[in-house]
């Protein structure tokens, strides 16, 4: 009992890894490409704007690097929070070392603008060395990129690692203390091992040669970055991902190679691109969280507003079948009542009893019929049977689905067989489980990008004595613990669906003789199949549905 509770769990931590709902596994659409292309073509602008300038000196400026901290500090914590607060219901490896990245790089910015020459002393608080704050400043500048490297490398479905055995908790817990014992070991080096540092500045404002080595390894480490992130799952937290590492060698580039050293103009540009950077995956975290729980609370309102309707509806058809049965009951037993009576009596008068018997018998039938007529609701006009063309209810429905296959630029292909002999069915029945399939496959597409939305519809003569259909889509397929779940009453995945239209679909299928069932779609997709009973006469006499 316990291994199938925990096989049961880890299926469902898996199936909520690869949810398109989480930010770091929901695909990114044109929208997302769109908006981060613009974000760096806008970044190049602002590099050519600020490259002329980029040597002239700002005198009087480090005032403000306590606020340009601040909003570091603030912006990187938050992003941190909110990536470990994802790590704890994704558990992935991926997410946990980029909170780490920036959560590291927020917790050093605190040393960093302590010991900053002329910031609150004029070498800087807690004693510091003329390398301190180039140091950690070095450190920062490549562990970030380092950390989204490993991101990078581990966020694809071959490789992530989810900590399921681990509590979630314990171990963001774990990995906050273990980053802030990092950072204090990395202020206390720097300050009580200044002589043995790195020779990365000259003086308080320029740079030696040593630092050449540190924008040439943070370059190599972003770019690639870039190309890791690139060739991944480019999610939306991907694609946004690579939006900062691009602000980042904006930075590396401005600081590093066109400025003349601390606060020029160069200095500074890349400061605030450093910013914005820091700002980037925060923006689209809140966006995105906010716009997915707004989704979250109109899916739960169309839900209990669908649970209500399906209860009063419910409550209705059981109020009415009562009523309808009641009455031949209660007839049957006024009449068996009768029956004794007219037993009982002296000789006994068998014609009374006879004709209260019939009373019941006719009764019950009455019964029956009741029961029957609910059970025909959903299948009206269930006898309304002829032999018709498989192929032209197939082109009917398709006909019916025309403005939605339009509007969601979904491309049709169909191969059905001319010689498909006719079935004996309900055409209009048939018409609207075949329009149900396709209406699925287009809200099955409705993720997909445009470019590869196709409904394939085939038709074909299966083994003996069955028609065979084949509907299938490149949507978002059928979730493995979904698959056998589809075909019941009330069971729906889409957050506006009653959970009655395949449950519809079957019960026709199989009241003509026929089955219905899906498989896979390759590469992606799902693909619904069912097969009627076909007929041997000439196909010419058959009659044409409406």
């Amino acid at each position: 009992m316990s291994s199938a509770v925990t096989k049961m769990a880890i299926v469902s931590e898996q199936h909520l890894s690869e949810s398109p709902f989480l930010l770091s596994t929901m695909p990114a659409g044109r929208p997302e490409f769109y908006l981060a292309g613009s974000a760096i073509l806008a970044l190049i602008i602002a590099l050519i704007v600020a490259a002329p300038y980029a040597r002239e000196p700002l005198e009087g400026s480090s005032l403000l690097l306590p606020a340009y901290a601040a909003a570091v500090l603030v912006a990187e914590l938050i992003t941190a929070a909110l990536l470990l607060a994802l790590f704890s219901v994704q558990r992935s490896l991926a997410i946990l070392i980029l909170a780490s990245g920036y959560l590291c790089s927020a917790l050093l910015v605190v040393p960093w603008v302590l010991t900053f020459p002329g910031v609150f002393a004029p070498t800087g608080l807690l004693q510091s060395g003329l390398q301190s704050t180039a140091t950690i400043a070095a450190v920062r500048r490549i562990e970030f990129p380092l950390l989204v490297v490993v991101y990078a490398f581990l966020n694809r479905p071959a490789r992530d690692v989810y900590l399921d055995r681990f509590g979630s908790r314990e171990m963001i817990f774990g990995t906050i203390l273990a980053l802030i014992v990092l950072a204090i070991a990395i202020t206390l080096i720097s300050l009580e091992l200044s002589d043995a540092l790195p020779t990365f500045m000259s003086d308080s404002r320029h740079v030696a040669e040593t630092w050449d080595y540190v924008p040439a390894l943070a370059l190599f480490l972003q770019i690639l970055a870039i190309m890791l992130l690139f060739t991944g799952r480019r999610s939306v937290l991907d694609i946004w991902l690579m939006v900062v590492i691009c602000t980042v060698i904006v930075e590396v580039l401005l600081l590093s190679y066109l400025s003349a050293g601390r606060l020029s103009v160069g200095w500074w540009a890349g400061r605030l691109c450093g910013l914005a950077s820091a700002s980037v995956v925060l923006v689209v975290l809140l966006s995105e969280t906010a716009r997915l729980y707004g989704r979250l609370l109109r899916s739960h309102l169309a839900e209990r507003r669908i649970r209500e309707a399906q209860l009063v509806g419910m409550e209705a058809l059981a109020a009415s079948i009562a009523h309808e049965v009641n009455q031949p009951l209660a007839s049957m037993v006024t009449n068996a009542a009768a029956g004794l009576r007219w037993i009982e009596r002296e000789g006994g008068d068998l014609k009374q009893t006879k004709a209260a018997l019939k009373r019941i018998v006719d009764d019950g039938h009455r019964a029956g019929m009741i029961i029957e007529a609910t059970r025909s609701m959903f299948r009206k006009g269930a006898r309304d049977r002829r032999r018709v063309s498989l192929n032209d209810i197939v082109l009917n429905a398709l006909e019916r689905a025309r403005l939605d296959l339009r509007s969601g630029r979904i491309s049709v292909r169909t191969e059905l067989d001319r010689h498909l002999p006719s079935v004996t069915c309900n055409a209009m029945q048939m018409q609207q489980v075949v329009f149900n399939l396709i209406a699925n496959a287009v809200d099955g597409m409705a993720r997909t990008p445009e470019s590869e939305r196709v409904l394939t519809i085939t038709s074909s003569f299966s083994h003996p004595g069955d028609a065979l259909v084949r509907i299938g889509d490149t949507g978002s397929g059928i979730a493995l613990t979904d698959k056998e779940r589809i075909f019941e009453p009330f069971f729906t995945t889409k957050p506006n669906g009653m959970g009655m239209g395949l449950m519809f679909c079957r019960s026709v299928i199989e009241g003509h003789g026929g089955r219905l069932w899906a498989t896979d779609n390759q590469p992606r997709g799902a693909v619904f199949h069912f097969t009627l009973p076909a007929n041997d006469e000439d196909p010419s006499t058959m009659e044409q549905p409406s």
